[in-house]
């Protein structure tokens, strides 16, 4: 495992950490099991930093992490999580959280803390105007919270204010091979490690969209490379190659991705990548971006929505009609969201009724209403009942 050093500390942390937003489930629960399994693994192998979060897994993440760093696995990480910020109201809330998440966690102080989604200086301001400032501080020197530091999904142009705004140890950016010039970008992780913050890196593979499956027309790019490698080590390679990041988090939940990250962390140095083969990335970038039509990573941050769409299903279909060019892709739409599979009801992009709650949750900042009603249109079209009819026939039992 290679490690990398946060300037302003002194810490070196693996390059690769363990993001517990998508752990693996049964029934609809975290595998508890497998999860712990797979987590113990990763940190027997070298990695350190362990992120997490209030809202991951409807809440359960935290407590779930709690007893899987029990054993002593505890001393072995840094750990981080977040403060949800968009519940919080006033000075009273921020201490109600932490102390909650300390708890939930089984510590006596959180390693890397979070304001999580502080996207933009309005939120900011709020945030200050609540205390903000005054309970990192004290948080800190309580011994509660070791380094501060702020999550970020919103505009360039906010993000060095923000930087500047409070001495932070660290910030956490989106960023992979298609958002070099979307929100923070290369400009803002340039920024922040220059003014001496670890830079951890979220959604380096967009959840999973970038790899699997592979679209064909950007299968025969890596195919055609002189260099053979995975897609997956291709683009966490390319993040790695930036000298300015600290740590890549990987959503992990399959232990073949697991190795294959593991492996690929020790051996991903910064500028280590030829002019030729970062040629080969940019090409599949180019791809990539002709392909795609909505940059959904399938966060789930917009989940659960009050009319019961699956917005990011819905996305995902819609994307992979274009990407794959699937004659089929209308009828796994309506067998996919249709609840057959899971017993479940409808999930459909119709039943949206513009409540526009989605639209303050989506840290994309994606017009879901507006797409969905593309969706729609593109996905529900003539033959639409027709095909919800087959797939209930066809899964009947």
């Amino acid at each position: 495992m290679l490690y990398r050093t946060i300037p302003k500390t002194g810490d070196k942390l693996s390059i690769l950490g363990f993001g517990c937003m998508r752990l693996p489930e049964r029934d609809g629960q975290i595998d508890e099991e497998r999860a712990t399994q797979q987590i113990r693994h990763a940190i027997d192998h070298g990695v350190n930093y362990i992120d997490t979060a209030w809202s991951y897994h409807m809440g359960e993440s935290e407590p779930f992490l709690g007893r899987a760093l029990s054993d002593g696995y505890r001393e072995k990480v840094r750990l981080a999580t977040k403060m949800p910020s968009w519940l919080v109201t006033t000075r009273a809330d921020m201490d109600r959280f932490l102390d909650a998440q300390l708890e939930k966690l089984q510590t006596d102080h959180i390693d890397y803390y979070l304001i999580h989604v502080l996207d933009t200086t309005e939120k900011l301001a709020r945030l200050e105007a609540c205390g903000m400032t005054a309970f990192l501080d004290e948080a800190k020197k309580e011994g509660k919270i070791i380094n501060a530091g702020f999550s970020f999904h919103g505009p360039a142009e906010d993000f060095a204010r923000i930087v500047d705004a409070y001495p932070w140890e660290f910030s956490q950016i989106q960023y992979n091979i298609l958002d070099e010039q979307n929100q923070a970008g290369t400009k803002g992780l340039k920024y922040a490690a220059g003014k001496g913050l670890g830079v951890i890196i979220m959604e380096p593979l967009r959840g999973g969209n970038l790899t699997d499956p592979v679209p064909p027309a950007v299968g025969d790019i890596w195919d055609s490379s002189p260099v053979q490698r995975t897609p997956a080590e291709w683009e966490l390679r390319w993040i790695w190659n930036h000298p300015g990041v600290t740590v890549v988090l990987s959503g992990m939940n399959r232990e073949e991705h697991i190795e294959e990250n593991l492996q690929t962390a020790h051996e991903a140095y910064p500028d280590s990548l030829s002019d030729a083969e970062l040629a080969v990335i940019g090409e599949v970038t180019e791809t990539y971006r002709e392909l795609m039509k909505v940059s959904c990573t399938g966060c789930q941050y917009c989940m659960p929505c009050p009319a019961n769409v699956d917005i990011p299903l819905c996305f995902e279909l819609y994307n992979n009609r274009y990407m794959f060019k699937n004659p089929d892709a209308e009828m796994f739409y309506a067998v996919r969201l249709s609840g057959v599979l899971t017993n479940s009801p409808e999930h459909f992009a119709s039943q949206c009724v513009q409540c526009m709650e989605c639209l303050e949750k989506c840290p994309q900042h994606i017009d879901i209403p507006d797409l969905l009603e593309t969706v729609v249109r593109e996905m529900e079209g003539e033959g639409f009942e027709e095909r919800k009819k087959a797939a209930r026939e066809m899964f009947a039992e």
